[in-house]
């Protein structure tokens, strides 16, 4: 009796395994068979992707991701006719296949993925950038049965397919257009679920090897405002991994720097990959020591800690000590602590000179701006002095791009604040130095003058410091001695 009872216990701890951890099936299953014999003919390049991919040779075919309850949001009966016109009922599936779905066989990669900052991406749904894509830029013309209000096709064709976008079901069971087809990494899926997994493991062949390409990852990290793809492109890695990509290893199952390749780091082996200390993780913020999206930089766990995620435990000094665990496969720890050192000197510098001071001045302007955003031209010119340049000169640092650290960062940074910013700083201040608001007008300029008068910019006020002058003299000469003819 005790042994019958032990292998009862046994063989439904096998059947519920099987039915929920599907890594591999005997066969491809009956359900699954009959997608596959109507697909290959009416969805030939969807047939033979899959059938290059690892579902394949683990029999895991269509109908083990589609597959749906009945009551499920965004499912379907998938009935189909024959060649008479006869309708044959079909199985109960769903379009999306979201996280959740994917969690089945691969619960250790979607727990990661949902601690990370890439499965909230859709919040940016109704932020500062949102209002310009929906209300600046855009307008409601763009109405739907799902959104009769309207939708901005700016949002919708631009931040919403790296974000990911609300996807809303209609009454047939169909995705409403203003929000489907979308791959965004931050999706907001119709079973509840945060993200999308295909947003980097393209369907339906769902390669390792485009997962840790570059290009794969500058799809939405490129750009006037994160540009990682090109500074990766201008960086010593970004050079060494185009010229050596041959001895990438890059379809190997197992994938350590230093041991499986040599050549050259990839985004995913910086930020996800195995060392030989370090396991994979699907959670992208870990190695990382700032957090340079907003107008100052901020540690990562601040950050996790404003969206409740799991990582507002783990210290940036532990994701630095990670990160460091990646570099050291290729670099030796003086050259590791060097480029901390001036990564960090230009995140303190871009703080220092323009972040403090710039949002200071905006601060004490408000009173004098009209109140609606991005009605005042000084709306964009600081908008785009940290959101732009501001996270162009950061980013820049932080992968080692020399060119869009300086030229298309610090320097534009300075332009901007010196020839755009200030100017529209004095400008608010004249025409309001005389009416109702001449207090505020007074604050301002006040502090204008105290920030103008700091060692950071009395150059522009003329009053460079006169040792300053004495040692910039003498460096000039030391350079035409040292390259005369």
């Amino acid at each position: 009796m005790k042994y019958k009872k032990l292998l009862f216990i046994f063989v439904f701890f096998v059947f519920f395994a099987s039915s929920t951890l599907c890594y591999e099936l005997p066969d491809i299953s009956q359900k699954s068979g009959k997608c596959i014999a109507c697909h290959k003919k009416e969805s030939t390049a969807l047939y033979q992707e899959w059938g290059r991919s690892k579902h394949h040779g683990a029999n895991i075919g269509c109908y083990e991701c589609h597959k749906a309850e009945p009551k499920e949001k965004g499912t379907f009966r998938h009935d189909v006719k024959d060649e008479k016109g006869k309708l044959i009922k079909g199985e109960y599936i769903k379009v999306i296949v979201s996280p959740k779905d994917c969690a089945r066989c691969h619960e250790k990669e979607v727990k990661e993925f949902a601690s990370s900052h890439h499965s909230q991406a859709g919040r940016i749904m109704g932020s500062l950038d949102n209002l310009l894509a929906e209300v600046v830029e855009g307008n409601r013309a763009y109405k739907t049965e799902g959104s009769p209000y309207g939708e901005s096709a700016a949002a919708v064709n631009g931040c919403w397919q790296c974000h990911g976008s609300q996807v809303k079901v209609l009454k047939n069971g169909k995705l409403d257009p203003a929000t489907w087809p979308n791959t965004g990494i931050g999706r907001v899926n119709p079973d509840g679920s945060e993200g999308s997994c295909t947003a980097c493991h393209s369907r339906h062949l769902f390669s390792i090897t485009l997962a840790r390409h570059p290009e794969n990852c500058g799809k939405c990290h490129m750009g006037p405002d994160h540009p990682q793809i090109e500074i990766y492109n201008e960086s010593k890695h970004g050079i060494a991994f185009r010229a050596n990509i041959d001895d990438m290893n890059l379809d190997s199952s197992k994938w350590i720097v230093g041991e499986d390749y040599s050549a050259a780091p990839t985004c995913a082996t910086c930020h996800m990959s195995e060392t030989k200390t370090l396991g994979l993780s699907h959670d992208i913020g870990l190695r990382i020591s700032w957090n340079n999206r907003p107008v100052f930089s901020i540690r990562p766990e601040e950050s996790d800690a404003k969206m409740g995620l799991p990582g507002k435990d783990i210290p940036w000094q532990t994701r630095k000590k990670n990160m460091e665990q990646v570099c050291i496969s290729c670099h030796n720890k003086n050259f590791i602590d060097n480029f901390y050192s001036q990564y960090n000197a230009l995140i303190d510098l871009y703080h220092r000179k323009f972040a403090k001071p710039g949002q200071e001045l905006m601060d004490l302007a408000k009173p004098l701006l009209f109140p609606v955003k991005f009605t005042n031209k000084i709306d964009f010119t600081w908008f785009e002095l940290w959101h732009h340049e501001g996270r162009r000169a950061r980013h820049g640092a932080s992968m080692m791009g020399p060119d869009i650290t300086h030229w298309h960062g610090t320097y534009e940074i300075a332009r901007n604040f010196y020839t755009e910013f200030i100017p529209e700083i004095r400008h608010l201040i004249a025409d309001n130095r005389q009416g109702p608001k001449a207090k505020e007008a007074k604050i301002l300029e006040d502090k204008l003058n105290e920030i103008l008068n700091n060692a950071d910019h009395r150059w522009f006020i003329g009053k460079m410091d006169p040792a300053e002058k004495e040692r910039r003299k003498k460096r000039m000469k030391e350079f035409q001695a040292r390259y005369k003819k």
